[in-house]
């Protein structure tokens, strides 16, 4: 099961600036999911929300993303240009786009993602990953650790943060699509119960004891799930949250983010736990 060992501090975003930066004015966030990619754009919202290429002529069971990773490159650059395209309009100097990734992607996917994002001509690129975003989302948590689980369409992680930096993470290639209709979530729940285990193995200074008692913030399309998030509840022996309409939660938390950057074009990105 793909982790990222406590104390290892993860710093995968990536930020490109250019002279333009002082004149971004627009702007649009995205959420590249295995099964359905969200787009929003600032003072509109969720502006797309669609099956990720139903159509299937690109091969991969017509979808571009797989397990969190990208498969088809060529098919992944049209499908985001055509949504650049509706929400940006064709010229692009001016911009800025913020694109959210699994928190354990791999260099392959981070760099496939940065090229793809780079050609739609955009003046600045930010990537970051799933669980900062959908903790923006959430607002603010009071501080202390927070664990954040994503449960989406083929995978669903697990990640402690710790001051808005990612302390441990989890992954597993297991998600509400790998259940058959009326089948019970048993799969889904015990992968989360194993990564956050394997958490707590790790966890060398109480901060995912911290997060438990808090309660693990819920996010993704499995946490619309009354029988998934209850049973999570029942076996950890914790109170989960939901994150304002879970679905998009990692989509909106990329768009506050974007606006901050719009705000202040040349300041780093507002990370939760971090300052400006």
């Amino acid at each position: 099961m793909p982790s990222l060992r406590d104390g290892r501090e993860q710093a995968r975003s990536v930020h490109r600036r250019h002279p333009q930066d002082q004149s971004l004015t627009r702007g649009l966030a995205l959420d590249l999911g295995s099964s359905r990619t969200r787009a929003w754009v600032p003072g509109q919202g969720v502006v797309a929300d669609t099956e990720a290429d139903p159509v299937g002529d690109y091969g991969h069971g017509g979808r571009p993303v797989r397990r969190g990773r990208i498969v088809d490159a060529e098919s992944c650059g049209r499908m985001l240009g055509r949504i650049a395209d509706r929400a940006l309009g064709a010229d692009r100097s001016d911009t800025v786009i913020v694109l959210s990734h699994p928190v354990l992607a791999g260099s392959g996917h981070r760099a496939a993602a940065r090229d793809i994002l780079t050609t739609l001509g955009p003046s600045r690129v930010i990537v970051l990953d799933s669980a900062r975003a959908a903790a923006a989302a959430a607002g603010p948590q009071g501080g202390g650790p927070l664990l954040v689980v994503d449960i989406g369409a083929e995978l669903t992680e697990a990640t402690l943060l710790v001051d808005g930096r990612v302390r441990d993470a989890r992954l597993a290639e297991t998600g509400t699509s790998d259940l058959e209709p009326g089948e019970p979530p048993t799969a889904v729940v015990r992968a989360v119960l194993d990564m956050v285990m394997e958490m707590w193995r790790q966890d060398r200074h109480g901060a995912l004891l911290g997060a438990l008692r808090k309660g693990p913030l819920l996010a993704g399309g499995g946490a619309l799930r009354p029988d998934i998030t209850h049973r999570i509840a029942l076996r950890l022996g914790a109170p989960v949250r939901l994150t304002d309409d879970p679905a998009t939660a990692v989509v909106r938390g990329a768009g506050l983010i974007l606006s901050s950057v719009l705000r202040h074009p040349s300041a780093a990105p507002a990370l939760p736990g971090r300052s400006g």
